[in-house]
């Protein structure tokens, strides 16, 4: 396949970015959307000239790092996938893709596609998290009845990899689902009872001190989440902060 690239390019967060085309030949079907950029970097490193900087780790759908938005959808056209897991059959010989970084307030960009998300991790560092007994007499987790429903609930909840395309997809750049998703996986368990009215106060505080905005239930954030997570969380954090406000 033969495509242009049309890729926004900013030197840092200070600077004004501005959109940049690149052609880019001989893509084949079953390279995924990041060997598709490696193969304009190597292009560009040996013309001399400076390669698009883009974030990406695992590249195995499990880290949530290589966020983009591509054509205007968070991780591109397909369905529960990150970028990396995006193949170019996706697209067709002759197509113009638009890449761009995830867009909010709260993620602030470092260099062309790459974002600060940091946020993300001081609203985990809020609440998420639960008291271990480590004083000798410990007991072992297996020993605690939890409900199936329960538990299947929470792993479902857990699987979120904070990528931030909820806040991508989200016309108010709501964080609610990630946040959502982080007291869900311990509101559903015994072991997160202990810290549960702090939790939940500590971090829907610090997701409104980050300046994502409100959640208006549209939806987006679900269905461009790679991981499926539900709204049902939204339901359930927002139950279990108004459980703690009238405790507090």
């Amino acid at each position: 396949m033969n495509l242009t690239l049309k890729i926004w390019r900013q030197s840092d967060a200070k600077s004004q970015g501005k959109i940049v085309d690149y052609p880019v030949k001989g893509i084949e079907g079953d390279m995924s959307f990041l060997e598709m950029l490696d193969v304009l970097n190597e292009e560009l490193i040996n013309k001399g000239e400076e390669p698009v900087v883009f974030d990406h780790d695992c590249r195995e759908g499990i880290c949530g790092s290589c966020s983009l938005q591509i054509n205007g959808e968070p991780h591109g056209p397909d369905r529960l996938v990150t970028t990396c897991q995006l193949h170019m059959r996706k697209f067709n010989d002759g197509d113009t893709i638009f890449i761009e970084p995830f867009r909010a307030k709260a993620f602030p960009v470092v260099k062309d596609l790459m974002v600060d998300r940091s946020a993300f991790d001081r609203i985990q560092h809020a609440g998420g998290y639960i008291s271990v007994n480590t004083s000798g007499n410990t007991i072992d987790a297996n020993a605690i009845p939890v409900n199936k429903e329960d538990a299947d609930d929470a792993f479902a909840a857990a699987t979120c990899i904070g990528c931030g395309a909820c806040v991508a997809a989200c016309k108010n750049a709501s964080a609610m689902l990630f946040t959502s998703a982080k007291v869900s996986q311990y509101a559903l368990l015994p072991q997160g009872q202990v810290e549960a009215t702090d939790r939940v106060l500590a971090m829907v505080n610090q997701m409104d001190e980050e300046g994502f905005g409100n959640c208006t239930n549209t939806g987006a954030c679900e269905i461009e989440c790679p991981k499926g997570i539900s709204l049902e969380n939204i339901a359930r954090m927002n139950r279990e902060y108004l459980s703690a406000s009238l405790k507090g």
